[in-house]
């Protein structure tokens, strides 16, 4: 076990958010310690001097232990009425505990004795504020939690542990409102009263121009407290700047709002309102596209099956596009402030704490991981472990470890049961209900959606079949405990992106130092993320055939320097016979790749890694990212799908006369075949967008090729009607193949691509309006322009108050009755009972499903009738609206 990272210099501590989280969430720690964790909260308020009653202090302390050492975790929170500068802690053991390393404050030991002092971006604890701080030890013996701490002298006592308070919610926190106009924000209580309770609101400070428009009180009763009543704030025309509204009732915690008035205008102006508009409307807690912990859901709606099987599980993509959605918020507004929350959340949730994590230490960067095949069929699976096949070393671990200070790892897993719908939340010491991390795919390219057994990521063997879900898997002598992340590097790689525009807008402003913790925490995620240009096994790029013929990588020639569909690590969950596991990944598709966040990350400078090589390393990424582009391009213009380095998942032999590039083997439909991977459209407009950014940003004459003979293609295959009646590409069909790559584009006339079928798919048009207006900021082509506006136009009249849509027919859903491969003689259970065996479908291992609203519809479909049709609310698509309607009005005036 090795610390927590380290927080970035001029970061902010953590929340008190994350550090309830701590107590809370999946404990991965809590299955694997010899001993309980300890917990004990201290505080007596001093009131015998004058400098006492000035300040007073609970701290926090809980340890995580595995036997031969543990993790510290400590919050101090200042209970008094003054703010406390330059703070100092002070404590005590009773046994052997040594310190080894320790963060957000500078730690030190004499004998039994520790001190801790602030960091130069935490020195400061405001009245009713708090301040977090870990260490790992190691010991022998007895473990007892120390019983006394001392603040600036200030001794903190013994006090009963917090309960939660009764107080009003606010959201959104944040809310802009234009000169003469008016916005909302919603109220409601966050637990039960038992009689009635009225709200008041107010203007407490700031902007005399906003005022509350009607009835400035709400009443809610023990019937109706938790549903959402909405307040109403005009803008005067004149004024401007922030003022602070306060929703306040006897007895209970008052909720603060931001509201900033912007200034008015006509023209492109619009766009930037309806930004705001959509913005409110996505925040809008009754319109429900979050979860009480803020978590954006994958769609409101509950009934919905892409990638994520249910609408209420999340992924790290979700997680990016907020985070992206608050940097345009912060633009416009100035206000940071829900950006960095953004940024907290996804770090809260989305990212495995070094406990959720926690044996990374026993990792080998020499053997990083044993290899299993993989099949396009998953009958094939579970496949068998081989060590006899070599693997790479991995030249990053070191680096990593060296400059962060610890062995975990600084990136999103990839999918998240936010509503705990499966059940899992109880594993690992985990708790029934709360947002847990889970898995789908893992039985090669073939397998689809519909026939995954979705599992969790921390398998302690509670439920699944014998070995829990992993012999489904992988075959193996014996099985062991274990928890495991997949990160997708997209998600990761748009966070980062969005990071990197706030920074550049708060620096415009005057503002960079409000974002530059948040900027700093990008940049280290960009140097975790380099997993992703790594052969699955470390294996030398290029030419790599044969399972043992193909050698081990050495430095980095295991590196094909392009952002693979994922990285992953893993590890045991019983610390005494401790092991880890990292991999990358073979396969590219170009849908991935992100040369705008490739070029932050190796030419701005505030956003270079800490890591020694990796500027150099993200350089020579952007390189090969614009080369990708170049070679895979049609001859219409359309990108085609990707390259591996291993052939169908096991170093096989590619079919004669397979093009190159770098060595890496081209591949139509790359990752996954069920639907082939880049039959969808909304591949090009994700990854296009980026590129389009990118030349906006930096002039690159290669990525302004590439993008005009996209764009030529693209607006070819668009129509825009009257009253909303647009259409744009949907399905893709391919053929041929491109030329091998020789460091110049060929044009590739035997590599086509045919439009096979249009959509209104409402978060594809918005990327594709945001691609289209970068580009025509790059370019000046003024059609570009005009079709991103007539796009957004088009989308605005599908508007329903709640965001952008339009209904979907999903004859797809004949496939709840789709089989999912389980193997002969093979038995299990979800944790719900429902029964995993050869014969299983979708459905009847999902049979929770026959309890949502919408699944009549299904049901009468797979029964005969109608094709199902939905009107769906996904996240990422109304943040995707969202965006280009901001980015149209960054871009052309207002």
């Amino acid at each position: 076990m090795r610390v927590l990272r380290r927080a970035p210099a001029g970061a902010p501590p953590p929340s008190e958010a994350r550090r309830r989280r701590r107590a809370r969430r999946g404990r991965i720690a809590a299955m694997v310690a010899l001993a309980l964790p300890l917990t004990l909260t201290a505080g007596l308020s001093q009131s015998s001097t004058a400098q006492a009653a000035a300040f007073a202090c609970d701290v926090d302390y809980s340890a995580n232990d595995w036997g031969s050492g543990f993790t510290a975790n400590l919050t101090i929170h200042n209970t008094g009425t003054s703010p406390t500068s330059n703070w100092t802690l002070t404590y005590a053991y009773s046994g052997n505990q040594q310190l080894q390393q320790g963060w957000s404050g500078r730690w030190s030991q004499s004998g039994k004795n520790i001190t801790v002092t602030n960091e130069s971006y935490n020195g400061t604890i405001a009245a009713g504020g708090s301040v977090s701080m870990g260490a790992n030890f190691s010991y022998s013996g007895s473990n007892t939690a120390p019983t006394s701490f001392s603040v600036n002298g200030v001794t903190c006592g013994e006090d009963e542990p917090p309960t939660e308070e009764a107080a009003v919610v606010a959201s959104p926190s944040s809310l802009a409102v234009r000169q003469g106009e008016t916005g909302t924000f919603g109220i409601r209580l966050n637990t039960q009263p038992t009689s009635n309770v009225t709200v008041s609101v107010a203007r407490t400070s700031g902007n005399t121009g906003l005022s509350i428009s009607g009835p400035a009180t709400r009443t809610f009763t023990p019937s109706n407290w938790n549903i959402t009543q909405s307040i109403t704030i005009a803008a005067d025309a004149s004024g401007s700047g922030s003022a602070t509204f306060t929703a306040s009732a006897p007895g209970h915690t008052a909720a603060t709002i931001t509201v900033t008035e912007l200034g008015g205008g006509t023209g492109d102006g619009e766009y930037e309102q309806r930004f705001l508009d959509l913005y409110n409307e996505i925040k809008d807690p009754a319109n429900g596209y979050f979860s009480p912990e803020g978590i954006p859901y994958h769609s409101v709606e509950t009934l919905i099956v892409e990638a994520p099987d249910q609408g209420h599980e999340t992924t790290s993509e979700a997680y990016s596009y907020l985070i992206w959605l608050e940097a345009e918020y912060g633009r416009i507004t100035e206000d940071w402030g829900p950006f960095n929350d953004a940024w907290e959340l996804m770090e809260q949730y989305m990212i495995p704490e070094a406990d959720e994590q926690p044996t990374n230490s026993f990792y080998d960067p020499s053997s990083p991981a044993t290899y299993a095949p993989e099949s396009d069929d998953p009958s094939d699976y579970p496949a068998e472990l081989d060590g006899n096949v070599p693997v790479g070393q991995d030249p990053l671990a070191n680096e990593l470890s060296s400059t962060y200070g610890t062995d975990d790892i600084y990136g999103m897993h990839w999918i998240q049961d936010v509503d705990d719908v499966y059940g899992y939340g109880d594993v690992c010491g985990g708790t029934s209900g709360e947002p847990t991390f889970i898995n789908t795919f893992q039985r090669g390219a073939g397998e689809s959606t519909w026939e995954t057994v979705t599992q969790p990521s921390c398998e302690d063997f509670t439920y699944g079949g014998e070995n829990g879900y992993l012999d489904l898997f992988t075959g193996d002598a014996s099985y062991a405990k274990q928890w495991r992340y997949t990160d997708a590097p997209d998600a990761d790689a748009r966070a980062i992106q969005a990071a990197y525009w706030a920074g550049q807008w708060a620096s415009e402003q005057g503002n960079g130092s409000q974002v530059a913790g948040v900027v700093e925490k990008a940049s280290e995620m960009g140097d975790y993320l380099r997993y992703a240009m790594y052969d699955k096994y470390f294996k030398r790029v290029g030419n790599c055939v044969g399972e043992t013929a193909c050698p081990a990588g050495s430095g980095k020639n295991s590196a094909h320097y392009l952002l693979s569909w994922y990285y992953a690590w893993g590890g045991a969950l019983d610390t005494s016979a401790g092991w880890a596991w990292r991999i990358g990944s073979s396969t590219a598709h170009f849908g991935y790749q992100n040369p705008m966040a490739a070029w932050a990350l190796s030419n701005a400078g505030n956003m270079t890694p800490d890591s020694p090589t990796a500027g150099d390393d993200w350089d020579q990424s952007l390189d090969r990212q614009i080369e990708f582009y170049q070679w895979l391009q049609s001859s219409e213009g359309g990108i085609a799908g990707g390259a591996t380095n291993s052939w169908e998942g096991h170093y096989g032999q590619p079919p004669s006369g397979t093009s190159t590039f770098y060595g890496m083997y081209y591949d139509w439909q790359p990752v996954y075949h069920d639907p082939p991977s880049n039959r969808w459209f909304g591949m090009q407009t994700w990854s296009m967008q980026r590129l389009a950014e990118y030349y906006y940003t930096t002039g690159d004459e290669r990525a302004g090729a590439v993008l005009d003979k996209w764009v030529d293609w693209v607006l070819d295959e668009i129509t825009i009607g009257e009253g909303g009646d647009y259409a744009i590409p949907s399905e893709l069909s391919w053929s041929g193949q491109p030329d091998t790559w020789t460091g110049t584009p060929t044009g590739n006339s035997g590599l086509h691509v045919t439009v096979t079928s249009y959509t209104q798919d409402v978060g594809v048009t918005g990327s594709l309006a945001n691609t289209l207006s970068y580009y025509a900021a790059a370019s000046g082509d003024t059609a570009a322009q005009e079709t991103a506006a007539g796009l957004l136009d088009a989308l605005w009249e599908h508007s329903d108050g709640m965001g952008i849509s339009v209904p979907e027919e999903r004859a797809d859903y004949s496939r709840f009755e789709d089989e999912v491969y389980i193997p002969s003689g093979w038995s299990g259970t979800m944790p719900n009972g429902d029964t995993i065996e050869p014969g299983s479908t979708f459905e009847s291992i999902r049979t929770w499903y026959e309890d949502d609203p919408n699944w009549p519809q299904v049901e009468d479909y797979l029964n005969g009738g109608d094709v199902p049709t939905f009107t769906y609310h996904r996240f990422w698509a109304q943040s995707d609206i969202a965006i280009a309607l901001a980015t149209y009005a960054n871009l052309f005036g207002g």
